[in-house]
């Protein structure tokens, strides 16, 4: 199977549509008529095909939101989630725990590439609280800032 090597803008858009659709570049490149990912990799780096490099980024922000239509279908998804199994002559619905656990793998799987791939929009938000408050303890006396000053001086005077 001969590897496409030239650089054309039907064959960028094409990757990157297949990008958009989640499907990873390795499996893109595996296919025939595809090129190689050192290819893509290559064009991803040449100034000649900036366009390319927008294109891409565009596509794989638009991955990420595939993602998150994808974990909405496997969680929404119980079709697997039941099995019949026999018990001597007794046949019983049994939670079939495999498809469940492959499930929730499958879905913590996608939560953590799209939120490394559009952090702002599926990455975990940090609400950090900066305002605090200072005291000191000298001599295991509690002292305010103003009574520790007037004690030792702020420090700048020469």
């Amino acid at each position: 199977m001969s590897r496409l090597s030239d650089y054309t803008e039907e064959l960028a858009s094409k990757i990157c549509e297949m990008i958009a659709d989640g499907k990873s570049l390795r499996s893109i490149c595996r296919d025939e008529g595809m090129p190689s990912k050192s290819t893509v990799f290559g064009w991803l780096a040449d100034e000649r095909y900036s366009s390319f490099r927008t294109k891409y980024a565009l596509a794989r922000e638009a991955q990420a939101d595939t993602l998150f239509d994808e974990m909405l279908d496997i969680a929404d998804d119980g079709s697997n989630d039941w099995m019949e199994k026999k018990f001597g002559e007794e046949t019983r619905w049994v939670e079939n725990g495999e498809a469940m656990r492959r499930s929730d793998i499958r879905i913590k799987t996608r939560q953590w590439m799209a939120a490394k791939m559009r952090p702002k929009v599926y990455g975990d938000r940090l609400d950090l609280d900066v305002n605090a408050k200072v005291g000191f303890v000298v001599g295991a006396r509690p002292v305010t800032e103003e009574q520790w000053l007037e004690e030792h001086g702020s420090g700048t005077e020469s």
